[in-house]
């Protein structure tokens, strides 16, 4: 069995999660054996992917900074999302050589986590035709957006469980008009313990993906990076 390394932060600014996931591609590009799955929670911040249209941002630079809110043009696939506190974000850096070749094999993987985690709740989810992500009605209540580098994945979903739905105003979400964005919090009046969202979906990633998953610790993180300040411990 194939086993993936969890790292788990608490809330950080998004520079400093890309910083870690490129550290972590690279070492799994050079090695082709290591797996890890990051999930965090980052501060107001609005991510552009390379092929965005810039008119599905609704407002200036500027006016995001005065919010408190960073901008960042970043290399993954789809268009402008938002993250932010209450949304539990999940970077899995696989080398799919030892998993599928197939970059929609490994969407449609990351929909199914997310699809069995909301259901765990209770919250009946389902998939759009051409549209990556996971859906309840016409409202996406989960985004995904990767790059894939020789066969090894970077960035990955963005799940609203308490997330404050405000900031999505300021985007067309994903580039796609004429549809919404929920969260948990949302369709069932109230959450738990965001960690608790975070122990299913490691449940679910483990199954879906047939892997094992272990938390690395503060020492072994020192060992291949700079960031391990990040560790939740």
């Amino acid at each position: 069995m194939k086993h993936v390394q969890l790292i788990k932060t608490g809330i950080c600014r998004y520079q400093d999660l890309w910083e870690l996931q490129q550290q972590l591609f690279q070492r799994v590009s050079e090695k082709r054996s290591d797996h890890y799955l990051i999930l965090t929670e980052h501060q107001p911040v609005i991510t552009i992917g390379q092929k965005s249209n810039p008119a599905h941002l609704l407002v200036q630079e500027k006016f995001l900074n005065d919010q408190g809110i960073e901008l960042f043009h970043i290399d993954r696939g789809g268009d402008v999302t938002f993250h932010g506190p209450g949304q539990l974000v999940g970077y899995p850096i696989l080398n799919l050589f030892d998993f599928k070749q197939d970059i929609n094999w490994y969407l449609r993987c990351l929909e199914e986590v997310i699809i069995r985690t909301l259901a765990d709740f209770g919250l009946s989810t389902e998939r759009i035709k051409d549209l990556t992500g996971v859906w309840i009605g016409n409202k996406k209540i989960c985004a995904i957006g990767v790059k894939v580098t020789r066969w090894v994945t970077m960035h990955g979903f963005a799940l609203n469980v308490s997330t404050d739905l405000n900031y999505f105003q300021y985007m067309i979400p994903c580039g796609i008009s004429g549809k919404g964005v929920t969260s948990i919090l949302e369709q069932l009046g109230n959450i738990g313990d965001l960690n608790d969202v975070s122990t299913k979906i490691i449940a679910h990633f483990k199954d879906v993906f047939d892997v094992s998953v272990f938390q690395i610790r503060n020492d072994e993180l020192e060992k291949i990076t700079v960031q391990s300040d990040l560790i939740k411990k």
